[in-house]
């Protein structure tokens, strides 16, 4: 099954201490919770700085889409989300605190639930065509950066423009195509 996600259908969720806001992107399985999904993955705009919310039994992925970045703070280590470090793992239940030196940062999160499943997000540069490698049964593919992308199988031709994602399962084969463009390819594996 193939499912395009189109970010202009989506709606932003305000965070409650009123720090950011929240666009769920796809969530497993559809319509779950927060204490019911196997996976989650969406876009966070960090708008000021703040905790993050726990999320015990959760493993978690920020990846850094737009903006100067932002100073995570586990305790006794501080990491900052930007240009030298565009991805960060973290249990959800450790204790972050995040400082936004800058403007504003949006940030690509993907959650999956500890003994469900696991994943791993790789980015990839697109130039021209190429083959896009998965690494599961179940892939979704994030443009994170590029005017446009077009993807292909033998049996499908689909469109994407920034910020848009495609759910691809099963074992087909798929060809990228663009300018330009920056990809976030999560694959997402039963536990």
């Amino acid at each position: 099954m193939t499912q395009l996600i189109q970010y202009a259908s989506l709606r932003p969720a305000p965070w409650k201490n009123g720090g950011g806001s929240t666009t769920e992107i796809m969530v497993f399985p559809p319509g779950a919770g927060f204490d019911g999904f196997d996976w989650r993955v969406s876009l966070a705009t960090i708008a000021q700085s703040g905790p993050f919310s726990l999320f015990p039994g959760i493993d978690r992925t920020l990846a850094l889409v737009d903006g100067d970045g932002v100073l995570l703070d586990f305790g006794g280590e501080r990491v900052v989300l930007g240009a030298d470090e565009p991805v960060v793992c973290f249990a959800g239940e450790d204790a972050v605190h995040a400082t936004v030196a800058g403007g504003p940062t949006t940030d690509f999160n993907v959650m999956t639930r500890r003994g469900r499943c696991r994943h791993k997000l790789e980015r990839q540069e697109v130039r021209g065509q190429q083959a896009l490698a998965r690494r599961s049964g179940t892939t979704l593919l994030f443009l994170a950066d590029g005017e446009s992308l077009t993807l292909r199988s033998e049996q499908e031709c689909i469109a994407l423009v920034r910020f848009d994602a495609v759910l691809l399962s099963g074992e087909r084969e798929w060809r990228m195509e663009a300018a330009q463009a920056s990809v976030f390819v999560v694959d997402i594996v039963a536990a």
